[in-house]
């Protein structure tokens, strides 16, 4: 058996034991007596009777160790020219200073702060601090909507609110502070006091008596020492958007999310104290919190923050310079940004001005990502890319490639073998598993392990109708697709994205995967459109490479003979169309669901979390003629 089959086989020996024995990575005030107890929560709560705190485990024991000089994280900002390296004896006495000066004004354990920030270093000294005050920290992205946070106060009902006075997007200052007075003007809940941090860029008006400067607090803070909270208090509360209109409060407790992250590290990642790990991704998204924030700190790595865009800050080979700048051991990214990268140089020629020697391998994760995008990413850099599936829910990867045990060959389409805690099925619509290969809705048999979300924000029955009403004893991840006979799952798209043609169920990824393999596409999607005689009908939406000169109707036949060679007549795959750009979320997932409302002409709301909103009026255009 290979390393991998072994620690799977020890993890489903003894769960619990296995889960205990990671918990020793963990400093503990109390380790706990039980690994798990199943009548806490609508699944069950881990770790039940542990104590400590996550900012201790973070940043002091470090120091302790005499590590206090090794760097904790480096800011690197294209948009502002800057860098900056922060040892883990600097973040410490700033995390501790600007936790004192919250305590001074009345946050306390299990108070709720809302952080509203963009990619800076005090977004993450902010989140240390909660953690250590044993508050409750809720990110919200910064620069979302006034009604979207508005909501998400009223929701959480913060004490306070740390956020900065702007954020920097290629070519425009996006004022934070005016969306923020709207926000609270807009809530019922009123936060007690706000904490600014100014920015040259745009320098925020202040509201007497409610709000104070973040510099001025933080120099004036007395060093709080860590609070102990039980391993089951919230750490943090994450919302995304939920079916109802009302966000959903994802809650992630102090043990679990600890010692699962901690674990992760090494066993996923191939990580040791010391090492640069850059996540490039957004303190706004789990990816953010799980593995710019927490993780790489847990473990005593180098956690890189980046402000800037894939492409445009200043050209696509930002990624490379960052990774040749900084040492960068590992990179984690989305799909999304490859493609956008090789969009713009596809032969890798910007990659190439870089010395990437000490680059070890790429993760993906945030979409499943297409094997022509990740076939060229390995070919280009000459590094193991390693797709893996998670999500908000779960916090850590629930299928990944194991560095600690030995990579998997490339499988370029899958996101790789089950974590040890995760035991994942593809069920059909009674609940029963199919035959390995075939595809199903995929979901895990509770327990869900350490690190998963163990509930919503004051919602737990919302909870177990969004995730475990669907199939007794297993947690519905709403994604569809297949385990393979080894043991390898493929992800292919959420389970709305599976499209009704005249009876036959159909994978609208399985066809992506077609489209992205055409030497002319850099991105597309695929949606079910309302077809009158067939119930749906599918249809491709293209990005072309940069370069790439020819009539848009060549290319669309092309593409339509492609899907019918490589899926079949069944696929009714009859119209493809070439826009400008796909609508996306701010962490790069495509919007299908708004372009299939587009394309059947329904009303649709703008998303919050949109990146441009602008795009939407370029798809319908696209789409009308």
């Amino acid at each position: 058996m290979s390393g991998y089959d072994d620690a799977y086989a020890e993890w489903r020996r003894d769960p619990l034991g296995w889960w205990m024995e990671a918990a020793r990575g963990i400093a503990w005030t109390r380790f706990p007596g039980t690994a798990f107890d199943p009548g806490q929560g609508p699944f069950g709560r881990w770790f039940p009777d542990g104590r400590l705190n996550t900012c201790h485990n973070a940043l002091d024991r470090h120091v302790e160790a005499g590590r206090g000089d090794a760097v904790a994280l480096i800011w690197d900002s294209p948009m502002t020219g800057q860098v900056q390296r922060f040892t883990y004896a600097e973040m410490l006495e700033r995390t501790a200073k600007l936790a004192g000066a919250l305590a001074a004004r009345g946050v306390s354990r299990g108070d709720r702060v809302i952080l509203y920030m963009p990619m800076v270093p005090e977004a993450a000294i902010a989140m240390l601090a909660c953690a250590r005050l044993g508050a409750i920290h809720s990110v919200v992205f910064g620069g979302f909507a006034a009604a979207e946070l508005a909501a998400r106060i009223e929701d959480a009902t913060p004490k306070a609110v740390i956020a900065a006075s702007c954020g920097l997007e290629p070519g425009r200052v996006v004022a934070y502070k005016p969306l923020l007075d709207a926000a609270i003007g807009l809530s019922p809940h009123k936060p007690e006091f706000c904490v600014i941090l100014q920015r040259e860029q745009a320098r925020a008006e202040m509201v007497e008596g409610r709000d104070f400067d973040f510099a001025a607090e933080e120099a004036s803070g007395q060093p709080h020492a860590p609070v102990e909270v039980a391993a089951t208090d919230p750490l943090y509360i994450l919302y995304t958007s939920g079916t109802t209109g009302k966000p959903k409060g994802i809650v992630r407790d102090n043990g679990g999310h600890a010692v699962a992250l901690h674990r992760s590290i090494s066993m996923i990642y191939g990580l040791k104290p010391g090492d640069v790990f850059w996540t490039a991704s957004d303190v706004g998204w789990v990816v953010g919190h799980s593995y710019i924030v927490y993780a790489p700190l847990l473990a005593g790595v180098t956690s890189v923050m980046f402000e800037g865009k894939p492409v445009g800050t200043p050209d696509a080979g930002t990624f490379w310079r960052v990774c040749a700048d900084h040492g960068v051991k590992l990179l984690f990214t989305a799909p999304t940004a490859l493609r956008a990268i090789k969009k713009e140089d596809p032969e890798g020629a910007m990659m190439k001005r870089h010395d990437l020697s000490r680059l070890e391998a790429l993760f993906l994760a945030g979409e499943r990502c297409d094997p022509p995008t990740a076939i060229w990413a390995a070919e280009k850099l000459g590094v193991p890319v390693v797709d893996h599936w998670w999500q908000t829910e779960t916090g850590w990867p629930i299928t990944a490639g194991f560095r600690e045990y030995g990579l998997f060959a490339p499988r370029p389409g899958s996101g790789g073998r089950p974590s040890p805690g995760y035991d994942v099925a593809a069920l059909d619509v009674q609940g029963n598993e199919v035959p390995r290969g075939q595809q199903g809705a995929l979901a895990l048999r509770l327990p869900l392990p350490p690190g998963c979300a163990p509930t919503l924000w004051n919602a737990e029955e919302r909870y177990r109708q969004a995730y475990l009403s669907t199939f007794p004893h297993f947690y519905d991840t709403s994604d569809a697709g297949t385990v393979d006979e080894e043991g390898f799952v493929w992800v292919m798209g959420r389970t709305d994205d599976i499209i009704n043609v005249a009876g036959h169920r159909l994978s609208t990824g399985q066809m992506e995967e077609v489209l992205a393999s055409h030497p002319d596409v850099a991105e597309c999607a695929v949606v079910g459109a309302a077809d009158a005689l067939k119930g749906q009908a599918p249809l491709g939406l293209v990005v072309l490479k940069a370069g790439v000169q020819r009539e848009e109707a060549e290319v669309a036949r092309e593409l339509v003979a492609l899907v019918r060679e490589r899926i079949g007549p069944v696929a009714a795959f009859k119209e493809a169309r070439v826009v400008p750009r796909l609508p996306k979320t701010r962490s790069g997932k495509i919007l299908r669901a708004t372009i299939r409302k587009i394309a059947d002409r329904e009303d649709y709301v703008v998303p919050p979390t949109i990146d441009d909103p602008v795009i939407l009026d370029e798809i319908s255009e696209a789409l009308s003629r």
